[in-house]
């Protein structure tokens, strides 16, 4: 029988012992000795080429990173409303020459409606808005969308039906 080696010992001392008592469930687990498991945990982490860095300074670390993830999630919020009230802006500019009923000259389409429309099908009114992203409280982009859907129906491009705007182009 081999005599242990008592140079090679490490003692170890844990925070409690409910900490002892879970690595050696978690060995047991694995079906290794509480001392093979130790040394096959450690190992791996060194062979991830991870650096040992203290709880303390994980925790730390951690702090900071939550910080700064809840900055930028702040940073994105203010950046989505700005975003949204550029947009509604862009539809307001581009839906005046359907507002003003002696304008003179070309009109443009907006072609997220024509798309919508020639994807198949009927689109209800409410649908047709809601994918456009107008709000229905807003009455002279509504107007505007009304203007443009009147205006390709004379021009025999779309069809309303009892169930909403239809392409027929």
């Amino acid at each position: 029988m081999v005599k242990p080696d008592r140079s090679r010992y490490v003692y170890l001392y844990l925070p409690s012992s409910e900490d002892k008592a879970r690595w050696e469930s978690l060995a047991r687990k694995a079906g290794v000795p509480l001392s093979r498991f130790v040394i096959e945990v450690f190992e791996s982490a060194i062979a991830e080429g991870s650096e040992y860095k203290p709880r303390k300074e994980l925790m730390l670390e951690l702090g900071r990173l939550r910080a700064e993830n809840r900055e930028l999630r702040d940073d994105l919020r203010q950046k989505k409303i700005v975003i949204e009230r550029y947009e509604k802006e862009l539809r307001r500019y581009r839906s005046e020459a359907f507002l003003d009923t002696g304008f003179e000259g070309v009109r443009r389409y907006n072609r997220e409606i024509i798309r919508i429309l020639r994807r198949g099908g009927t689109v209800e009114s409410y649908r047709l808005l809601e994918e456009l992203n107008i709000d229905p409280g807003d009455s002279d982009l509504v107007k505007a969308v009304s203007s443009q859907l009147e205006d390709l129906e004379a021009y025999g491009l779309v069809a309303r039906t009892a169930h909403g705007w239809r392409w027929i182009g």
